[in-house]
């Protein structure tokens, strides 16, 4: 596939759009009914196999953490997810978009990644109703903790 067919697949394609690659081991924490089901269904199809769930008991190469305002505490849902990946791996954290029920405000997400030791390095369109914030923890940095 040419540079610009893969810069195309990527304004198109939303699980590209997140990163994934075919293989990766993709962890989903946070299902529910409301969820993007084209965003997943992509995502399944890009990485060749189905998402693994909560019960996941391995290290997973990034998280899907959808969460929405009424979930509970984001901090202690981004603690607990940067816990499932290796350093500098991504969550991804799907948050419904401005109106939406159980909207987060963005300096309440970006507050809760701070204090849950991560960055956040972009944010996307995710789908119809959700809004995707790529998360990382800098390498090194749960060894200090």
């Amino acid at each position: 596939m040419s540079a610009t067919a893969d810069h195309a697949e990527e304004r198109t394609n939303p699980a590209a759009r997140l990163g994934f690659q075919p293989e990766q081991v993709v962890q989903e924490i946070g299902y529910d009914d409301d969820v993007d089901q084209e965003l997943r269904e992509a995502i399944e199809a890009l990485i060749g196999g189905e998402l693994a769930d909560e019960e996941y008991d391995d290290v997973a190469d990034s998280v899907m953490l959808w969460f929405r305002d009424d979930d509970g505490d984001l901090t202690d849902a981004l603690v607990d997810a940067s816990q499932l990946v290796e350093d500098g791996q991504p969550v991804w954290l799907l948050t419904p978009k401005t109106g939406r029920d159980g909207y987060i405000e963005p300096s309440d997400i970006n507050e809760a990644a701070q204090t849950a030791g991560l960055a956040q390095t972009k944010s996307i369109n995710a789908g119809k109703d959700w809004t995707g914030s790529r998360l990382v923890t800098p390498k090194g940095a749960k060894s200090k903790r």
